[in-house]
């Protein structure tokens, strides 16, 4: 048996009370949702005859069209790399982590999306880590790749004093060529200069206020 939840709790979330659609629709001078519509849609963009979308099909019916759509994709081996690799998951991450809907359900009513499913992940993991190694701390990304790199960079910036001149980041060039973009777009938006080059030969400078070093490389070099 599961206890019925509190009063109120499915209408505060799934949508308002009739109620309280009369009193906005009241507040608006309107009687009703249809009007409220008819008002605010413009007449020139309605239609007057039925969309033309086909009948509706089942669960099943949908997996079987999917499935013949795959059958004509050609497997090869790939060589992209640049950090895209085939890896194995556990079943029991598969099951527990990846199958499991809490982590990837809406958050908000508004806002259903996997990331902060991830984050919550990321977390437990972290605490896991830290429970196992006796550490205060463990080590664990924000996202994923490109979106945890701009992240490292707007923490950097953030940390540095209010008086601070540097305004250039550094990036190595062996890093991933589609987390540098996502450097690089971040930092235009905050007025960051990137400077994207060889660490071993670009001495930091007093105008730069962090950097971003991969290893191994995004062609599989290790710098000893």
């Amino acid at each position: 048996m599961t206890e019925a939840p509190p009063g109120g709790f499915v209408d505060r979330h799934i949508g308002p009370r009739e109620r309280d659609v009369h009193e906005m629709l009241a507040t608006m001078g309107l009687t009703s949702l249809d009007e409220l519509i008819d008002k605010a849609v413009p007449r020139k963009i309605r239609t007057d005859r039925p969309l033309a979308l086909p009948p509706a099909c089942s669960e099943a019916e949908v997996m079987a069209d999917l499935h013949d759509l795959a059958q004509r994709n050609q497997v090869f081996r790939s060589f992209q790399g640049t950090g895209y690799a085939e890896t194995f998951t556990p079943p029991v991450i598969q099951r527990n982590i990846l199958e499991n809907p809490g982590w990837y359900t809406a958050y908000t009513p508004y806002q259903p999306e996997i990331a902060q499913g991830r984050l919550e992940a990321l977390l437990v993991f972290q605490t896991m880590v830290s429970d196992l190694t006796g550490l205060p701390l463990a080590n664990a990304s924000l996202l994923d790749e490109g979106t945890a790199a701009a992240e490292a960079m707007t923490l950097c910036r953030r940390a540095q004093p209010r008086n601070s001149e540097a305004s250039m980041f550094f990036v190595a060039e062996d890093c991933h060529p589609q987390t540098i973009e996502v450097v690089r777009s971040r930092a235009h938006a905050l007025g960051i200069q990137v400077q994207v080059g060889d660490p071993l030969t670009v001495a930091p400078g007093s105008e730069m206020f962090g950097a971003l070093l991969q290893y191994p490389g995004t062609d599989g070099r290790i710098h000893d």
